[in-house]
């Protein structure tokens, strides 16, 4: 199974998908990840974290560090999916300030249609 993915969902939104724990092992694939979309131009990202069961501040830098870039280049990255307990590491460092999170992938890509 592929801890990380990702597929267009529409011609100019890309959902990228993170299977698994988002520590040491997992954060250099998703940095490169978003660092090739959003070389490509691609920079209205959703990040699904459905299927993800922890976080290490290495995550949270890659997705702070993914956030920029995409703003950068008039874009965005939002995320949906976040647990309960990922909700509460999200809230405890105030990044439920800084990202969008959306419940669903649904949520999230319906915002990125209407902006």
């Amino acid at each position: 199974m592929m801890h990380i993915w990702q597929e267009a969902v529409d011609n100019d939104i890309w959902l990228v998908g993170v299977n698994g724990r988002l520590d040491q092992t997992l954060n250099p694939d998703l940095e490169q990840e978003l660092t090739t979309l959003l070389d490509d131009g691609k920079n209205r990202l959703i990040v699904d974290m459905s299927h993800t069961s922890y976080i290490n501040s290495g995550g949270l830098r890659t997705l702070v560090t993914g956030w920029r870039k995409a703003r950068q280049q008039d874009g965005t990255l939002v995320l949906c999916g976040l647990n309960d307990r990922l909700q509460e590491i999200f809230g405890m460092v105030g990044f439920d300030q800084l990202f969008q999170i959306y419940p669903d992938r649904k949520a999230a890509q319906d915002s990125l249609t209407h902006t």
